[in-house]
């Protein structure tokens, strides 16, 4: 039970909240460098995120840094806590159930219906106009300049396939029903519980 998260309605006030309390345990029974706002990620020597969200819409956001991430990944993989909040009246505090707690390889944070077109094409004998046409149709932020050689790129280095839906915004909005349904059916998104 959580006093503190009574009536809470705010996900980054609860996102918070449990992330400090899985770092403070995780303090007590190993040793480790931790992360901070500067360096963007929670374990920077393992080059891993945490990533809360509510079952009821379960994302969150990320820094953008370029259009690459969509295509390659975010570049780190992501621990992705998904929880459901209750609130209980008589005991006036919250109740937090964790739902479900998947590690997705940094490899598989690419977005899913980019880098499945991106394989599609490639799998088709595409070519270089026809990958810079789908990153125009697909509005991904990039110049005609960062599309020619991430086309070049793609033709040398195809994506793995991303399971994650990333929105275009100033930081990317991550989408995380898929990682839920493919978590323990795909290599490289582990159910952890």
């Amino acid at each position: 039970m959580e006093p503190d998260l009574y009536g809470a309605s705010d996900g980054k006030a609860v996102g918070t909240h449990l992330e400090q309390k899985f770092q403070a345990r995780l303090r007590d029974k190993q040793e480790y460098q931790a992360g901070s706002s500067a360096k963007g990620i929670d374990f920077p020597e393992l080059r891993v995120d945490i990533k809360v969200t509510s079952i009821k819409q379960p994302q969150s956001s990320s820094p953008f840094k370029s259009a690459r991430q969509k295509i390659y990944g975010l570049g780190y993989s992501l621990l992705v806590f998904v929880y459901q909040k209750t609130d209980d009246h008589e005991a006036a505090a919250a109740r937090l159930e964790i739902l479900h707690t998947i590690f997705v390889d940094k490899n598989k944070t690419g977005d899913f219906q980019t880098t499945a077109g991106l394989r599609k094409i490639l799998d088709n004998d595409g070519n270089e106009d026809d990958l810079i046409a789908f990153m125009q149709e697909r509005m991904l932020p990039v110049d005609d300049i960062q599309a020619a050689e991430l086309a070049r790129e793609l033709l040398q280095n195809p994506p793995e396939a991303g399971y994650l839906t990333i929105s275009n915004a100033l930081q990317w909005r991550l989408q995380y029903k898929r990682v839920i349904e493919a978590a323990g059916a795909v290599e490289g998104i582990v159910r952890v519980r």
